[in-house]
């Protein structure tokens, strides 16, 4: 056999492997690290799921005092908050990397950098109505302030 068939046939297994490989690994990935390829993934399932509770929490009467809310595998729980006017929230940061909490629209509210295993408190809006934030370090980590 030529030795260039056999290099031809000796890429291809290689080619396929390494395909084969990467598509292993690929699903072995859901768990949401912070990977380019991985974090796009995890952006589109709290979006599909926090729009379903959304209605719920609308009809809850809104917190009043002391808010939680936890940062925990790049998700803020709940991504969506019901509060009061004025009130107190508390934004802990139980992940690996540092995050924030910050209004997207005219930074009403901004915990700053929030480092791992820390914590950061704010006062809500007075003013009633939506207030999307995000993470500014990961902006796929998404939610909703929402002040009654």
């Amino acid at each position: 056999m030529p030795l260039s068939l056999r290099t031809g046939r000796a890429r291809f297994a290689a080619a396929a492997a390494l395909a084969l490989s990467l598509t292993a690994l690929a699903g072995c990935s859901d768990s949401g690290g912070g990977g380019g390829g991985s974090a796009s993934a995890p952006a589109t399932p709290p979006s599909s799921p926090s729009s379903s509770p959304a209605s719920p929490a609308s009809s809850r009467p809104p917190a009043a005092g002391q808010v939680k809310v936890s940062i925990k595998d790049f998700t803020f729980r709940p991504a969506d908050v019901t509060v009061a006017p004025g009130a107190t929230i508390t934004v802990t940061n139980d992940d690996t990397t540092t995050h924030t909490m910050t209004a997207t629209k005219g930074k009403v509210f901004d915990t700053g950098d929030i480092a791992a295993g820390k914590s950061a408190t704010f006062t809500a809006p007075s003013k009633a109505g939506g207030y999307p934030y995000d993470c500014t370090i990961h902006p796929f980590m998404t939610g909703t302030l929402t002040v009654k």
